[in-house]
């Protein structure tokens, strides 16, 4: 069985943007402005690596003789001219570690932008699914709608003759009134629907997107999963989520170096020259510059850096733990739905379409009384919708068991 969204009268006057799930993922990744920021995210942090890299500016320092009697007075005897280079030398790999970080901070954000796209698309393809669902509700509704309304029409011109009474023509019209609240009901579900879908793939119009499903339902009823112990693995080994949890740890063990290598002193050296303020004129000689680190040498923050260590260590367990219950659950619901749905379903829904036309030729014909068909009616309308309930409800467990293992373990198109 095919699953095929049939849009209403009045949305169907409207454009109509009619699109697969991969062709409304292709325009999803092209357009979506949440994805563009987490990109520029990601350039942001690869831009830190190089700044971490480059070596600290050298500083010049002079000194000038402005006034000495006479301003700015220069000659063979008068006159004093300073000037020193430093450059700062930092020691024990300082550059190297906090290009490590910025690396880290890097792969972090990569992992980040592979989380929010897993999610948008799940939900792209959630509201693509969700909007298939009901329009096929929708299409239901409004053949029960096109089939009472002529027999509205046709029990009026009876009324008139006198053949049926007023009660029972106005229980039929109040029978139609209520198929088409339920219409309208199931239109104004599917308008935050629709404006998801248009946000989510940035269209700048309010064309009506018409999900075109090519699931076959009766695959998915049948449809084999690995074993669990397998599905975690492949959940753990493809998750983003999971990714940054133990990048989150890498970057602290190497913040942890990084900080102590922040406790060894850095260098400064430079050659400097003096005019004639030193005890021999054109002094040149070479500074050197050391901090001793006699009460700073760091340790709040390396303490601190260990302590993020166990708490990253923690997280990514806590992380695992997680994502294994998630995978258990969701292939719990997949496969008690997988019994819930079964092939009996797609023939019984077939002979109770045959049956509810049956019935209605029943009715024209005076076989059967007004209550028992609108109790009919109404019992059709409701298993009718219990059971699309059902299809559509195997396929988002079949997409979410894909979600949270980040596989296409059973591809819904």
């Amino acid at each position: 069985m095919t699953v095929f969204l049939h849009t209403a009268s009045a949305q169907a006057q409207r454009d109509t943007l009619r699109l697969s799930i991969p062709e409304a993922e292709k325009i999803f990744l092209q357009h979506n402005l949440q994805l563009l920021a987490a990109q520029y995210n990601i350039d942001a942090n690869k831009a830190l690596i190089q700044q971490a890299k480059l070596w600290d500016n050298p500083i010049l320092v002079t000194d000038q003789n402005i006034y000495d009697g006479e301003f700015f007075r220069h000659n063979s005897e008068y006159g004093q001219v300073f000037v020193q280079v430093q450059q700062l030398i930092k020691t024990a790999g300082k550059r190297s570690k906090l290009a490590q970080l910025a690396t880290d901070n890097t792969a972090i954000a990569t992992a980040q932008f592979d989380d929010v796209l897993r999610s948008l698309r799940f939900t792209l393809r959630n509201d693509m699914i969700e909007a298939a669902h009901l329009g096929n509700i929708s299409k239901l509704f409004q053949d029960e709608i096109a089939e009472v309304g002529k027999l509205v029409e046709g029990m009026d011109q009876v009324y008139h003759l006198g053949n049926i009474s007023l009660k029972d023509n106005m229980r039929l019209k109040a029978l139609l009134f209520s198929l088409q609240n339920d219409l309208i009901n199931i239109r104004s579900q599917l308008i935050p629907v629709q404006a998801e879908i248009r946000l989510l793939l940035q269209t700048q119009d309010s064309s009506y997107i018409q999900p075109q499903l090519s699931t076959n339902y009766s695959q998915l009823i049948n449809a084999g999963i690995p074993a669990l112990d397998s599905l975690v693995a492949d959940a753990l080994r493809n998750r983003p989520d999971e990714r940054i949890a133990a990048l989150n740890k890498d970057l602290q063990v190497h913040n942890l170096s990084y900080q102590k290598a922040l406790a060894k002193p850095d260098l400064t050296v430079g050659p400097e020259y003096d005019q004639r303020n030193s005890y021999v004129p054109n002094y040149v000689g070479l500074t050197v510059s050391l901090p001793l680190n006699l009460f700073n040498r760091n340790q709040g923050n390396i303490r601190a850096a260990q302590s993020n260590i166990q708490v990253s260590q923690t997280q990514l367990l806590q992380e695992n733990d997680r994502i294994s219950n998630e995978v258990k659950a969701t292939m719990d619901k997949f496969r008690f739905m997988q019994t819930v749905n079964n092939k009996d379903q797609a023939a019984f829904t077939a002979q109770y379409d045959t049956l509810f036309q049956n019935m209605l030729k029943s009715y024209q014909a005076r076989q059967i009384n007004l209550l028992d068909f609108t109790d009919f009616l109404d019992a059709y309308k409701e298993t009718r919708i219990k059971l699309t309930e059902q299809q559509i409800n195997l396929m988002k467990a079949a997409d979410e068991l894909n979600f949270v293992t980040n596989d296409n373990i059973l591809p819904i198109q």
